[in-house]
């Protein structure tokens, strides 16, 4: 069997930082020419992104997919929202979460695998403002470990 091939194009380090993310799903996106040409060449952003469920379908807004330079009048809205491809029984079990629990969905990465465009998914639930400092805290710590060890390996 072939290795599976990914290029990754777009990742939301932030989403991590505002969110705990309890699950992952990947999902297809719907792209028209020139936005896979540009995406292929890295030029997309999803640090503003958010998911929503309409009708049983999933789409993504605020994800900015740049024009193409070569692209002219075949060139789409970078702002365009776009459809994401997941099973209905998918969707419909987010659905509950989302209206249940008080999750929402972000787009953690964008990447190509196999050719094809696919979209990172977190289910996440919002940190409050202690939690993050929390998380600093602990990266802090884990940096300070680190120098102490390097230092102790030196001397």
């Amino acid at each position: 069997m072939a290795k599976e091939a990914m290029k990754l194009v777009a990742n939301n380090k932030k989403a991590y930082h505002d969110y705990f993310i309890e699950e992952k799903y990947e999902a297809g996106i719907v792209l028209h020419g020139t936005e896979v040409k540009s995406m292929r060449m890295g030029k997309c952003s999803i640090k503003e992104a958010f998911i929503r469920i309409d009708n049983g379908e999933m789409f993504a807004y605020g994800m900015h997919v740049s024009p193409y330079e070569k692209g002219n009048i075949f060139n789409k809205d970078p702002l365009r929202v776009k459809k994401l491809l997941l099973h209905k029984q998918e969707i419909n079990k987010l659905t509950g979460q989302i209206a249940e629990k008080g999750y929402t969905l972000v787009p953690l990465q964008v990447y190509f695998k196999d050719g094809m465009a696919k979209v990172e998914i977190g289910l996440a639930k919002g940190k409050k403002l202690y939690d993050k400092r929390q998380d600093i805290a602990k990266k802090d710590q884990k940096r300070e470990v680190e120098k102490e060890m390097k230092m102790k390996l030196r001397g």
